[in-house]
């Protein structure tokens, strides 16, 4: 039972840092200093969809769930858990692609707006 509950608990922090990576850039609008803590993990998360490489708290949450007596998953977290959601048919190669392009670029926009606001500032 606890190796269920932490696995739970870990799929909870990995689509935290999910939402962290695609709208933290609008956080930082609000708190520009979040940027340190922002800017890595959205280079993380563009790496980990731009080389197709699955997340190290993949294979964790799989092993905490073997470990509970569960069934792992084969694949990455966001084709398993965030696309059935948004892409019913499937993760693609071409669909990787054009979710860190998105993410990319929701987040340099709001890191201009960030910039700018400070430029003017000063």
């Amino acid at each position: 039972m606890p190796y269920r509950l932490l696995a739970d608990l870990l799929v909870l922090f990995h689509v935290g840092f999910v939402l962290f990576v695609v709208l933290g850039g609008l956080l930082v609008l609000r708190w520009p200093r979040l940027a340190w803590a922002h800017l890595p993990a959205a280079a993380w998360g563009a790496w980990v969809e731009f080389s197709s490489t699955v997340c190290p708290l993949t294979p964790l949450e799989n092993h905490l769930r073997h470990l509970g007596g569960q069934t792992g998953y084969s694949g990455g977290f966001i084709a398993h858990y965030i696309l059935p959601v948004l892409y019913p048919a499937g993760l693609n190669p071409r669909t990787q692609i054009f979710l860190g392009v998105f993410v990319v670029l929701l987040n340099v926009t709001a890191y201009l707006i960030v910039w700018r606001r400070r430029r003017r500032a000063a």
